[in-house]
């Protein structure tokens, strides 16, 4: 089992910045592959960025150029710097670990507001 824990959302105004981080504990060796998704009330939950061992990262079109995943394996963590906030990023945003089974966190709200 593999255990998340996210940290870092908040309230921001548009143009801001602000860092998610995630920490796993527990059978972390299992894990090749850390994702950040996010979910509006209403709407299907969707991928933001993803990294995955032998491979660089991938970022949705609505987030390229604004936001940047990375991990550090040995920490076992993965975070989510994002940068020039618009309001249509509010969401709730959730840590994915996975490898032989998948692990979400527990989310952190993320409200872009003037």
């Amino acid at each position: 089992q593999v255990q998340l824990v996210e940290s870092g959302g908040g309230l921001v105004q548009p143009g801001g910045s602000l860092t998610l981080s995630c920490a796993a504990s527990g059978r972390v060796y299992t894990i090749t592959v850390m994702a950040w998704h996010r979910q509006v009330p209403g709407k299907q939950r969707e991928r933001v960025a993803i990294i995955a061992d032998g491979y660089g990262p991938n970022y949705a079109d609505a987030v390229k150029e604004r936001f940047t995943i990375s991990r550090d394996k040995a920490k076992s963590t993965v975070t989510l710097q994002m940068n020039n906030l618009k309001v249509e990023d509010t969401a709730i945003y959730y840590c994915y670990m996975g490898g032989r089974d998948d692990y979400w966190g527990q989310g952190t709200q993320v409200t872009v507001s003037k």
